[in-house]
C-alpha cells in the first residue's frame, strides 16, 4: 500500500510493529490525513506522519493503516 501526502487513512488495527506503544490502542478507529508519507525512503516498514482527528500528529506503523481515501483533495 502506498500513502501519499493527503491520503485520508484510519487506524484500523494495533500494529505488530515495536513502535506500537499501548496508548496508541485509543487511536484504533481514528481517521486522519497523511502529513509526512516519508517518500524519500518508501520503506514500508518505516513510520509515516499522520494526523489524527482530535488526537494530533503522530508517527505510526503502517501495518496500522488503511487509506480510506486517495483523491487527495481532487475536486469532485
Amino acid at each position: 500500500m502506498v500513502f501519499r501526502r493527503g491520503s485520508r487513512v484510519e487506524v484500523f488495527q494495533a500494529s505488530s510493529d515495536e513502535a506500537w506503544e499501548p496508548y496508541m490502542n485509543d487511536f484504533i478507529g481514528a481517521h486522519g490525513v497523511v502529513t509526512d508519507p516519508d517518500t524519500s525512503i518508501n520503506d514500508p516498514d518505516d513510520l509515516i506522519e499522520v494526523s489524527l482527528q482530535g488526537k494530533g500528529t503522530h508517527r505510526l506503523p503502517q501495518d496500522c493503516l488503511r487509506v480510506l481515501d486517495d483523491r487527495q483533495g481532487e475536486p469532485s
